[in-house]
């Protein structure tokens, strides 16, 4: 089976109209005042201007906010406010900087940050010289950021210096500036300070952006990430999720994640204020919110999960009433949560289902949560999703097969040359799940994922569900592990929330009330964490065996 953009079943692999498309976007565009018809006529002109001539890269979208709202505050971190002026003017003496030391069209730079003001002033910087922008996530080891700068070879490394204090083994002569220190110092300030203000010349050719995967299961990899094709990709998104022109969008998941580039870009083309913080802490997110006023938080399912497991009497301290969007990707978010977050905060939840590849899928809004707390949602505007077979084949609605996806922002393929399965179109993400007769996803689990017990299929997130919905358990992860007798059985890590306490037999013996047997967990391990990276990824290789 097969749904496009308006969630209805469609036979084989049909494009949804090009005409309908055009028309939708520019409704969802003046909606959410991307394009705003009849005001201030000279400064919309000359946004568009800037779009035309840099191309709807991260430097045009920077360029014509600064034309359209110089002055609006473009920028917020720990150490203060930037207007969307001021960072133009920051990137262009970077820009020139970088160029002084042989950066240009093609040049593959290195940046491994976290969120703050530095890392946009740097992007926009790449962009404005067309080079190519490698996106390291944060939580790489040492070895790991050695073997991406071995494969990748960038010409400078630009890094928050608690990174480089790790001491990764880096090619001699590789140029490496800090971005970031606690004693604030910082290379790229310095770098900024003796760049010429001059405006930089257009590129020959727009930049490319690499999102290196996390690597929590094997070595990672560059992702080529393309560039969005106009305002198209911004009306996708908008059509769902109900973000404005200046609004003030808090973005805790990292930018270096898929999910947070994105929110970056989308509050690009809204000329929003970014409100950014390095570290992310529950309650310091609830504070930041009160006091900005912030009106959007994009965030990862275990930054809501914490904000939820502070105290009643800690959340009721923060006016949080000015979010009118709390949006989350990355994985999914337990169905009780969900429910607990639309309780607490109000019908302000969405949910977008992607990955690196596909960038997105299906979003869920409030109504859908509400509803059906386990679904991703239905494909947003210019998106199609189909459940198709091993051998591209649609199946029957409601069967479950592997997700595939079409849409305008599908990656290039990687760099090490590899890419995705296609069938007409649509790309297999990897995972499988089903699609219910209102057009809705919901995604069952990885196909890698998947193992065989005792003869059976079975995936990990059902068993998931079932012991996250026990009070007592504050975080779980289940993996699959071999077992010389069923082939493979599943192993569940648990974490439980201060004061509680749950036995092994105690929790085996509420699963096989609403489980088969041959999906219980033979191992039960209890830690007082899980290790996740910054995206809210379980790193498997750091458990315990």
């Amino acid at each position: 089976m097969t749904t496009d953009a308006t969630g209805t079943r469609t036979d084989g692999l049909v494009q949804v109209d090009r005409k309908e498309n055009f028309l939708n976007q520019g409704f969802h565009l003046v909606r959410s005042g991307v394009l705003a018809p009849g005001l201030r006529v000279h400064r919309d002109v000359g946004a568009i201007w800037q779009l035309l001539t840099w191309g709807p890269s991260i430097a045009g979208g920077y360029r014509a906010s600064t034309v359209r709202a110089p002055h609006q505050a473009a920028v917020a971190d720990e150490r203060g406010t930037s207007t969307f002026r001021e960072l133009d003017d920051r990137a262009n003496r970077l820009a020139n900087a970088l160029a002084d030391r042989g950066v240009g069209v093609g040049t593959a730079v290195g940046l491994m940050c976290r969120n703050h003001g530095g890392l946009i002033e740097a992007m926009v910087a790449l962009a404005k010289l067309g080079a190519t922008t490698l996106l390291f996530n944060s939580g790489l080891s040492p070895a790991q950021v050695s073997a991406v700068v071995s494969e990748q070879r960038p010409a400078v490394l630009l890094a928050d210096q608690e990174f480089l204090d790790r001491e990764p083994d880096l090619p001699a002569g590789l140029p490496v500036f800090s971005t970031w220190a606690d004693d604030g110092a910082s290379g790229l300030a310095e770098l900024i300070e003796s760049g010429s203000p001059a405006a930089t010349p257009i590129p020959e050719r727009p930049g490319r952006t690499i999102v290196m995967t996390s690597g929590t299961t094997s070595t990672p990899k560059g992702a080529r990430r393309p560039q969005p094709h106009g305002l198209s990709e911004a009306a996708s998104l908008l059509s769902v999720i109900p973000l404005r022109t200046g609004d003030r969008m808090m973005i805790t998941t990292p930018i270096f994640h898929t999910w947070g580039l994105a929110a970056m870009q989308l509050g690009m083309a809204l000329h929003a204020e970014l409100v950014l913080q390095r570290r992310f802490d529950p309650e310091q997110t609830l504070r930041t919110i009160a006091e900005r006023r912030v009106t959007a938080l994009i965030a990862v399912p275990v930054m809501l999960q914490r904000i939820l497991d502070l105290p009643a009497e800690v959340r009721a301290r923060y006016d949080t009433s000015s979010l009118r969007v709390v949006a989350y990707s990355g994985s999914a978010m337990p169905a009780g949560r969900i429910t607990q977050f639309l309780h607490e905060f109000g019908p302000v939840l969405y949910g977008l289902y992607g990955s690196t590849e596909a960038s997105w899928a299906a979003i869920s809004t409030p109504a859908d949560l509400a509803a059906e707390p386990t679904t991703a949602g239905r494909p947003p505007l210019g998106t199609r999703i189909g459940i198709l077979d091993d051998d591209g084949r649609p199946v029957p609605q409601g069967d479950v097969g592997q997700i595939c996806v079409g849409n305008g922002m599908l990656f290039e393929g990687y760099t090490n040359g590899a890419g995705k399965p296609m069938f007409g179109g649509l790309m297999a993400t990897g995972d499988r799940g089903r699609l219910d007769a209102e057009g809705r996803l919901y995604v069952i689990g990885r196909s890698d994922d998947m193992i065989v017990s005792g003869g059976e299929n079975v995936f990990p997130r059902p068993v998931e569900d079932s012991i996250t919905a026990m009070p007592e358990v504050a975080d779980v992860a289940v993996f699959g592990v071999p077992d010389k007798e069923f082939g493979d059985r599943f192993a569940a890590y648990v974490v439980l929330h201060d004061g509680a306490t749950l036995t092994a037999e105690t929790l085996l013996a509420r699963l096989r009330d609403g489980l088969p047997r041959f999906s219980l967990p033979r191992d039960v391990h209890f830690l007082e964490t899980l290790p996740r990276n910054p995206t809210g990824k379980v790193v498997r290789r750091d458990l315990p065996s």
